[in-house]
């Protein structure tokens, strides 16, 4: 499934004249479980371009297409071994509208008040989706994002903001998927990834505490050479991301496979490896994922 430039101005179009037909295409698509028959999941990202995020490798406006954007997540979401998606609102009802979330999961994106770039970066409030939304829009649960920089007073009102929203979630049964990235700010006050992997372990730990119910809890993580223990840090499922893929996926896809060794590791939420891979085969790479999520017999 790719979608046509023709199919594409019929939506601009309903953008404006049928604005109802958004929201009840996401509202009325067919759902289905949530961990589906195995308790594993494979579901591509793409709530990345709500926080600004739009570059990729050397190019600073790669992912800022929305017609390339739609036409990459519907080939993608085509494949029958993928759940679901992971957006913002605009990105669901869209591709609601254009048939491609038929019997998939779609998870809400709720904190991208953290502009990347921004002085308040890690002051990541809620600017996407709510708690009610996620449920009265037919969801299937909603995805914070935690950076923690123990050098910012912000990131305390971020941990409040996803513990209460992790609370709710679980209150109304549904998945919470948190993101848990250290983070760490150099001299001028940017704050960007930590690499270390003992950071990483201790996000995770912090994470699996948050909010006053974890039954519903998910953990979306970066594959590591250390994954056993950042995986032994917590019980909670753990779905693992990849990254820029600017510089070759086969080092994402080897972190991936070694990756799913650990017992409650269960996937991958991936994004620009899937969408945006270096050779432009948007099908070999997602065929690729989808046997380290459910390897052949």
């Amino acid at each position: 499934m790719s979608v046509s430039r023709a199919h594409y101005e019929e939506l601009l179009r309903a953008r404006v004249f049928e604005r109802e037909a958004f929201s009840r295409a996401l509202t009325n698509r067919q759902r289905r479980s949530p961990q589906g028959s195995d308790g594993n999941l494979l579901l591509v990202a793409s709530d990345h371009t709500a926080r600004g995020k739009i570059t990729l490798g050397s190019n600073p406006v790669a992912m800022a297409d929305r017609y390339t954007l739609l036409d990459n997540l519907t080939r993608v979401l085509a494949s029958p071994d993928v759940d679901g998606v992971l957006g913002s609102a605009d990105v669901l009802e869209e591709l609601a509208w254009l048939g491609a979330l038929e019997n998939k999961l779609a998870i809400g994106t709720m904190n991208r008040g953290g502009i990347i770039g921004a002085s308040w970066e890690l002051d990541d409030r809620l600017t996407s989706y709510d708690v009610d939304h996620v449920e009265s829009m037919g969801l299937d649960g909603g995805k914070t994002l935690l950076r923690i920089d123990y050098s910012d007073p912000a990131v305390a009102r971020t941990l409040e903001t996803v513990a209460s929203l992790t609370t709710q979630l679980a209150d109304r049964k549904l998945l919470s998927m948190i993101e848990p990235l250290p983070y760490i700010k150099d001299a001028e006050g940017k704050a960007s990834l930590n690499p270390s992997d003992d950071a990483l372990i201790t996000v995770v730990a912090i994470a699996s505490g948050i909010g006053s119910s974890s039954a519903y809890t998910w953990l979306k993580v970066p594959a590591s050479d250390r994954m056993q223990e950042v995986a032994g840090a917590t019980t909670l499922p753990i779905l693992m991301l990849g990254g820029d893929p600017s510089a070759g996926v086969d080092p994402i896809f080897e972190k991936w496979e070694k990756g799913m060794t650990e017992p409650n590791v269960r996937g991958l939420l991936a994004g620009r490896t899937l969408l945006y891979p270096p050779d432009g085969d948007i099908e070999a790479a997602t065929s690729r994922a989808a046997q380290i999520v459910r390897p052949p017999n």
